[in-house]
This record gives structure tokens, C-alpha cells and sequence, in this order.
């Protein structure tokens, strides 16, 4: 990974060299002009030679682990980058800190940098000196059998770009029986209340989530409640009971809550129903035995599925409900291959020419799923070419291994060496979180680009680019889809365990970065990046921590007191990631954070941001959405690089949670033109006057907006040429959103306005205003007050994918016309009290699959049409009246029960519930029948 590195760093020299005009001109010293000359000639000289070296480390780094030579020289090459970057980001800082306070100011820092200067050329003179030493002793030991592999260069820049290749179904080969035994066994006897549990195990990366995942996706809709929950080896019995709780829906505040309440509420919530719970990854049989097992009400039908790699986990189940995974066959093993290597051919068949080879690659994946996926992958963004293959091939054999299995070892390995560098540092960065965390897209994303590993390409912002590359992780099968939104981006994924313990091996060994999890002997020395995945951090040691440029904590309850001494020793810090901790104040060590970027306290209690927060000059990133936090300090003005603020107060109004903007003081926003995002800020004819020098907005957020604010806002959205998404909040339901006066810019995808529309005005405002947002996938209104007459303007949003409707319709009848909303994949509409008839004309909602009713009392009969809906794959009642539900329970007229239950026969799945009970019950539907569960 040194190439990585290198390359990273090659990127923070060329902006400290286009510094070198600007820190002439402003110097006012003879000797501080002679000492920057220096200097910048030393900055330039290491990166001339690095950039020459980045080529040769591209190629090198293969065989570091087979010759000593060559791991030894790339191990220098990483080391003397480390300190190369230490100097730079000194010398980047302390330029920049000239540029603040008066004249006398400014010129007694320069003379006291003047010192500096020569220090730091000094510096990295000695390292440019040890650069051409390990150059030249390199070159009097290079390897012969190297030269023919020098110079093919970067072959993998243009797989950016591949179409996203989410499917799961394809890794369902050779298991077909098992699958179908599973799913037997969770669906036989559900009209009985019995309990039965059941287990697939076998060893990392054989496929046993993916065989659950794939029953569990076609049984769970025959539940009235499902949830599957990821267990992991460093688990906690009070998180699992959490996440347990809410993958079942359970809406409850679990904050403080003891263990005894919690479950008592999962039962309460679980009494009467058929459910299914799938414990994912059990390392140890304790966890169900004395953890688990008496949590869940036994006077019901239950179906618990655990998956393993140890036998005395799977040996819960009784002998005839355990599945043991094993590596898959010669025949099985060519068919998951040829669909992933050849996933972008029609026929997904091996050209003879490569069988041969293809065979050999098989040969060395034993069998292993995972492994097959990943070299099937890799092959994909080859040339389905002899000489291709055979060069993937031959790198296969270079490597070597420890590991028992080893040919599976050498294909993961292969398949990260394969990325290009730029990917190399995404990827290993996605390791620093927990075992099976979920890693959200725009976390990621923000992380990375604050990081360095994100560079401008081509006609791209860093965000396209960045997104590039996550999806560019995922068609090589090295990270795995969780979720999707309606638009079909990926929204998060997870990196499988297997790979994960293979990049951390790896990001250890390269100084990249470490996971604490406090458990035995634990060393920060020489390492970049830190992970705290442990309440307990008194054996950190302050001293080890020097160099660190990102730490990320996981744990909630972290004693920030303890904290604080590595935050004063990690002077280069340049990510510091406290989501989720229960930490209210932030420490005053922080702020003396000069190269800090991102600066993430979201989901925290955090009340106060102290004006030291303008010290962090270099800071991009500002997330402290869903906090206390209600204003702004003025001082955040001086945050000239600021990418992406967002600040939101969590608030309880009623039985609605909001998030409130924060207040900004006059004249901050404006002094920041560069920024991304900003959301959401309290509404101000002052505010909304600044926000109208932000032209290169992408995401805009502002809140408690009144009707006079119209004009100053359609001004600033006027210059929003490049906004993706922006939400609207008037300050009170009934205030009119002002929609006439705005002049949405056309590069929408997604908008969310809260407040009434104006019912009389809204077909033209609609068609003036709205008619050109082509890329508006998302709408979200809330209070909107829409009706019979109005609701059909927003048919002219032919592209939309979901459609959120929450306290927005008033009207007692509501028609989709013939060809509307033709992409549409999600309606739901909630708290609609008069609407009482759905009419859905043939052709309309074309592509839908989930549709929601929440508390709609008049609505007592299914929607006129729904029968037309082939796509529908989930139709949701919540809280509906009585006589929909006596429909749906078949409790009203034979006859007519059956005609109503034939139109939503080919929905697979039917869910509802009734006024006044916090339960669902579900109907069971087939193609061309209907049936009460």
C-alpha cells in the first residue's frame, strides 16, 4: 500500500508547491524569502522523485511479500512518506496562520517562522537524502524477473465507472436443496403455536448469510413480525436487545433503559404474533443460551434461525434442523464463476480459449464462495483475454501466505493489490469500522474526500468521483449492498468478516490504521489511523498517538476525559469522528486541532460550539446534525474551507420529532463560498440574504421560513445552479408555502417541503416552477393540504421514484391517472382524515412496490385498481378503519371478502393493523388466491 500512500502524498505536495507565489509575495523578510526558497526547493524535489516512484511501487509491491528486498525498501519508501507529510501539513499551517491578525502580528510570527522555515528544509533535506540512498540500494539488489513487469502502468483507472452491480441472487449456486430444506422448516406447522429453531454453519465465507438472507427474503412475508440482527464476536447483550427491539419495530426510547424493561417490552410486543428473529455471525452458544432464549414469548408461533462457524452454536438446533455449509463443488463452483467473471456478457459462458486458466483460478478458490466472487470480480474488469488472465494469474502465484486456506488468502489478497491506489486507501479505510457496522454512502463519502484519498477527475466533483469508487468496491464483491434507496444508489453496505480481518492485517502492517477493542497488549506507535471500539482507553498511551490523522470512536459511553490527553498529543489530527457518544462538551484540546477536516459530533448531546471553533482553519466537513445545538457561533465565519455544514436540534413537538434549524449570526454564510451543504438554518431575512452568495450549493436545508422570506429565498435559489436536494420548513403547518415566487433550480433530485401549498394557485404554480425538474426523484410533503383538484399538478413529475405524503392530502377521493408517476417504486401516505376512495386507472404506477396507508379512518375499502399493479410487491394498512379490516380478516360477506382479497392476490405481501392496537397482522397471499393468516 506504500503506492498508495505516495500517491496521496503526491497530491499534498502539488498544493504546497502552488502556494509558493502567494507566500513570496506576502513575504516581508529577506531571510524569510531565502529560508521559503529552501524549502519549497526541498518540497519540490521529493515530489519529482516520488512521483517517479509511485510507477515503480505500483508494480513492486507484488512481490514484497515473497522478496525481502523489496518488502524492506517499500517499508523505507512508506516510512519516509509519513515524515515527508508530517512536514508538509507543519508547513501548510503555519503559511496559513500568516495570513491572520495586523500587520505587527504578521511580522512577528514571521520572524519567529523564519526559524521554522529552515528547520523544516533541514528536515526534509535529511529525508530527501535517505529517499536517494534507498533508491540506490534498491536498485543494487532489484530483482531480474521485475523488468518485465515494469511499465504497464495503471490498467484499472477506467473501472470507475462500471455500471453498479448490486445482484445476490446469482451467489444462491449449489445450495438450492438447502435453501429449500430452510425454508420448509420456518414455514411448516406456522398455524400451531410451536417454537423451533434452526441453524446454517460451515466456515467464514462459505455462503451462510447468503443462503439466509435469500429464505429469509421469501418466509419473512408469512410473519407478522421479522427481524435479523448481526450478532459479531465483540458483542454487547444491552446493544443486541436494542437493535433486536428496533429491527422488529419496536419505536421506543432505549436509551437509559434497563435491560428488564427492554425485554419486557419486546415480549409485550411479540405476544399473539408469528415471528422470525435470524441471529447472524454467533460466535458463542452463551449468546442464545443465557442472553437471548428467554427474552421471546413462548405461547407463539417462533422461528429463530442462527448462522455460525462453530459447531457447538449450530448444535442448538436439533439434528435435523442444522445445515452445514460446505465448499462448493467443481460443477457449482465453475457456475458462480462464469456469472460473476462474465456478468456483462448475455450468456455468462467461458470462451474455450480461457477454460483453461479459468480452471486454475478455481483451483486456488477451493471452493469458497467468497473467494470465487471476488477473483470472478476482478476477472470482470479484465479483458477476457489469454494474456489478461494469465497475468492475473501469474500475481496469484507470487503471493503467499500464512493462512490455512491458502489459495483463498492469496485471491483476497490479489483482488485488493489489483485496486487502483486511490481505491487501496477507500477501502482499508472502510475496515476502521466495527465488525459488520453498516457504512452509510455519505459518511463514507465525507471521510474520504477529508482524508486525501479523493481527487478531481475529469468534468467530476469529488462527491461523483467518490461515489464512483464505493460502487467500484462493490462490483468487485469487496464490500456487500445492505440497502438501497428507491432511486437504486446504494444507500449503505458492510464489509463481510472474512475480508475484513484481511484488511486489517493489512492496514495494520502498512501503518494505515488500527481498531482498539481493549482487549490484551495494544501498540498506536507508527500508525495513521485509530478506531476506538472500546469503553475502556486508560491503557492508550498519549505517547504512541503523535502521529495519527484520523480517529474514529464507536463505543457511546467514552469517558471523554480520558480522551483528552491523546486529543493534546495528536497535533496532525485530521478526522475526528465522535458519532453516537453521549459526550455533551466538546474538548477545549480540540480546538487546538490545526489540521483538523472533519469535525463529526452528529447524534450527540452536545449543546454549546465555543468561538474557538474559527482556530480550525482547516476544516471542511462540520456535522453536528440531530444534537442540542441551536446556534452557530460567529466565529465559524473564519472556516474559509468549509465543505459541508450540518447542525440540527433534535426537538419532541408533541408526537412528531423534528429537527430544528439552528440559529446563524449575520454575515457568517456569506464568507463561505465554498460551501456544499447547509442544513438547516433558522430562518432570516438577513441569513437567506447571505446564503445568496452560495452558488455552488448541492444540499440547502432552511427552517422556520415565513411567506415574507419568499423573494430573498427565491433570489438565493436562483444562483443555486448545481442543488441536489433542498428542504423547506414554514414555521407553522398552516403558514402558505410560498411555491409562485420560487424559481426551483432544474438539477433537483430531491425536495421536502413542509408547510401548506396554496390549493387555488398550485396547477400553474406547478407548471411554471415545477414542469423542468427532470432529475427530481424524491418528493416529500408534509401539511401540504393538497386535494382532488390539486394533486393532479404533480403528475407532471414523470420521473419521480418515491413519493412521501405525511399530513399533506385533504381531499376525500384520490386518482392516479393512466401512465402517471410511471417510475414511481414508493408511495405512502399518512394521516389523510377524509380520504375515503383510492382510484388507481390502468397503466398508472407502473413500476411501484410499496405502497403505505397510515391512519386514513374513512378509507373502507382497498383502492379501486390495485389489481392493475403487477409491480406491487409490499401493500401496507396501518391503523385502518374497521370495516377495511373486517375485509381483510374476512369477517364481512363471503363473497364479497373473496372479490375484494382476489385484487391484491399477487401482492406478496399484505400487513395491517387496526385503530387503537400497536400490533400488525398480516394476510397471506398467492397468485390467484387470497387467505387470512
Amino acid at each position: 500500500m506504500a503506492e498508495a500512500v505516495v500517491g496521496v502524498l503526491i497530491g499534498k505536495l502539488g498544493v504546497a508547491l502552488a502556494n509558493q507565489a502567494a507566500a513570496y509575495g506576502a513575504s516581508l523578510l529577506c531571510k524569510e524569502a531565502s529560508a521559503l526558497k529552501g524549502l519549497f526547493g526541498e518540497i519540490h524535489k521529493a515530489k519529482e522523485e516520488l512521483v517517479s516512484m509511485k510507477a515503480y511501487l505500483h508494480e513492486s509491491e507484488k512481490f514484497k511479500d515473497t522478496d525481502e528486498t523489496t518488502g524492506i525498501f517499500i517499508n523505507k519508501i512508506r516510512e519516509l512518506s509519513f515524515q515527508i507529510e508530517d512536514v508538509v501539513d507543519e508547513f501548510v499551517y503555519k503559511l496559513e496562520d500568516d495570513k491572520h491578525g495586523g500587520f505587527a502580528a504578521k511580522m512577528k510570527k514571521r520572524i519567529k517562522h523564519v526559524k521554522v522555515w529552515h528547520r523544516l528544509a533541514h528536515k526534509l533535506r535529511d529525508i530527501n537524502v535517505e529517499l536517494e540512498e534507498a533508491a540506490k540500494r534498491r536498485a543494487r539488489y532489484v530483482i531480474p524477473r521485475m523488468h518485465g513487469q515494469a511499465g504497464r502502468g495503471d490498467h484499472h483507472a477506467g473501472s470507475t465507472n462500471q455500471n453498479l452491480c448490486l445482484a445476490r441472487e446469482d451467489d444462491v449456486v449449489g445450495t438450492e436443496h438447502n435453501a429449500e430444506k430452510l425454508k420448509q422448516w420456518l414455514l411448516g406447522d406456522l398455524k400451531e403455536k410451536n417454537y423451533k429453531i434452526a441453524t446454517v454453519w460451515g466456515m467464514g465465507g462459505v455462503g451462510k448469510t447468503t443462503l439466509v438472507d435469500h429464505v429469509y427474503k421469501i418466509v419473512k412475508l408469512d410473519f407478522d413480525a421479522a427481524a435479523w440482527v448481526t450478532v459479531s464476536q465483540s458483542y454487547q447483550v444491552e446493544d443486541l436487545l436494542k437493535r433486536i427491539a428496533r429491527e422488529f419495530g419496536i419505536i421506543t426510547d432505549a436509551t437509559n433503559m434497563e435491560i428488564r424493561t427492554l425485554v419486557e417490552i419486546i415480549r409485550k410486543h411479540l405476544e399473539g404474533k408469528r415471528y422470525i428473529l435470524v441471529l447472524d455471525d454467533v460466535w458463542e452458544k452463551d449468546v442464545w443460551i443465557n442472553n437471548i432464549m428467554e427474552v421471546f414469548p413462548t405461547n407463539c408461533t417462533s422461528r429463530f434461525v442462527l448462522t455460525s462457524r462453530k459447531f457447538d452454536v449450530a448444535s442448538l438446533a436439533a439434528s435435523n434442523c442444522r445445515i452445514e455449509l460446505k465448499p462448493l463443488g467443481d460443477q457449482h463452483s465453475w457456475e458462480l464463476f462464469c456469472k460473476a467473471a462474465f456478468r456483462n456478457s448475455d450468456d455468462k459462458r467461458c470462451p474455450s480459449e480461457l477454460q483453461d486458466l479459468a480452471a486454475k483460478f478455481l483451483q486456488k478458490c477451493e471452493g469458497l464462495p467468497i473467494a470465487i466472487a471476488c477473483i470472478g470480480r476482478l476477472l470482470s474488469f479484465k479483458q477476457p483475454t489469454h494474456s489478461d488472465w494469465d497475468s492475473v494469474y501469474k500475481e496469484l502465484e507470487l503471493q503467499s501466505t500464512n493462512n490455512v486456506i491458502q489459495g483463498v488468502d492469496s485471491i483476497l489478497r490479489v483482488s485488493l493489490e489489483d485496486l487502483p491506489y486511490e481505491l487501496k486507501n477507500c477501502f482499508l479505510h472502510c475496515a476502521m469500522f466495527p465488525e459488520d457496522y453498516e457504512l452509510k454512502r455519505r459518511r463514507l463519502i465525507r471521510h474520504w474526500i477529508t482524508s486525501g484519498f479523493i481527487k478531481e477527475k475529469e468534468n467530476k466533483t469529488l462527491e461523483q468521483v467518490a461515489e464512483g469508487y464505493l460502487n467500484d468496491l462493490v462490483n468487485r464483491s469487496l464490500l456487500q449492498v445492505v440497502l438501497k434507496n428507491a432511486a437504486e444508489r446504494v444507500q449503505c453496505c458492510r464489509m463481510h468478516d472474512v475480508i475484513r480481518h484481511l484488511a486489517l492485517g493489512k492496514a495494520a502492517t502498512e501503518c494505515f490504521g488500527k481498531v482498539y477493542e481493549g482487549r490484551g497488549t495494544f501498540s498506536v506507535d507508527g500508525t495513521r489511523r485509530l478506531s476506538i471500539n472500546s469503553t475502556s482507553i486508560v491503557s492508550l498511551n498519549p505517547s504512541g498517538v503523535t502521529h495519527l490523522r484520523g480517529i474514529y470512536v464507536f463505543t457511546s459511553s467514552v469517558d471523554i476525559d480520558l480522551l483528552r490527553p491523546i486529543l493534546a498529543s495528536v497535533t496532525l489530527l485530521s478526522t475526528l469522528d465522535l458519532q453516537g457518544t453521549e459526550i455533551k462538551i466538546l474538548p477545549n484540546e480540540v480546538f487546538s486541532l490545526f489540521n483538523l477536516r472533519f469535525l463529526g459530533f452528529r447524534n450527540t448531546q452536545i449543546e454549546v460550539l465555543p468561538e474557538a471553533i474559527g482556530r480550525l482553519q482547516n476544516l471542511e466537513v462540520l456535522d453536528a446534525l440531530d444534537t442540542c445545538l441551536l446556534s452557530l457561533p460567529k466565529d465559524v465565519a473564519k472556516l474559509k474551507k468549509l465543505r459541508y455544514i450540518y447542525a440540527s436540534a433534535s426537538v419532541n413537538e408533541g408526537s412528531l420529532w423534528r429537527y430544528r434549524g439552528v440559529k446563524v449570526p449575520r454575515g457568517i454564510i456569506k464568507n463561505l463560498p465554498g460551501l456544499h451543504a447547509l442544513q438547516k438554518v433558522k430562518a432570516s431575512s438577513e441569513i437567506l440574504s447571505d446564503v445568496t452568495a452560495l452558488t455552488d450549493l448541492r444540499t440547502f436545508a432552511v427552517d422556520d421560513l415565513t411567506s415574507e422570506h419568499a423573494l430573498i429565498l427565491r433570489s438565493a435559489l436562483m444562483n443555486m445552479r448545481n442543488l441536489v436536494h433542498l428542504t423547506i420548513t414554514m414555521s407553522n403547518e398552516n403558514e402558505v408555502l410560498p411555491l409562485e415566487q420560487l424559481s426551483l433550480p432544474e438539477t433537483l433530485s430531491k425536495l421536502e417541503l413542509i408547510g401548506q401549498l396554496e390549493k387555488k394557485r398550485m396547477p400553474d404554480q406547478i407548471l411554471s416552477s415545477w414542469l423542468h425538474l427532470n432529475y427530481l426523484t424524491h418528493l416529500w410533503l408534509m401539511f401540504s393540504k393538497l386535494d382532488e383538484n390539486s394533486f393532479p399538478s404533480l403528475l407532471v413529475l414523470h420521473n419521480l421514484c418515491s413519493l412521501y405524503l405525511f399530513k399533506a392530502y385533504d381531499g376525500k377521493t384520490l386518482c392516479f391517472s393512466s401512465r402517471s408517476f410511471p417510475r414511481l417504486r414508493k408511495l405512502q401516505i399518512e394521516v389523510a382524515p377524509q380520504l375515503s376512495q383510492v382510484e388507481i386507472e390502468e397503466d398508472a404506477l407502473g413500476s411501484v412496490v410499496e405502497l403505505w396507508f397510515s391512519l386514513c379512518p374513512e378509507l373502507k375499502q382497498l383502492p379501486h385498481g390495485i389489481e392493475y399493479l403487477r409491480t406491487l410487491d409490499e401493500l401496507y394498512f396501518e391503523r385502518a378503519s374497521d370495516e377495511l379490516i373486517k375485509i381483510l380478516r374476512q369477517e364481512g360477506e363471503a363473497k364479497e371478502c373473496k372479490e375484494e382479497l382476489m385484487k391484491i392476490s399477487h401482492i406478496r405481501r399484505v400487513r395491517f393493523s387496526a385503530t387503537g392496537e400497536d400490533f400488525w397482522q398480516r394476510i397471506v397471499t398467492r397468485e390467484g388466491n387470497a387467505f387470512a393468516g
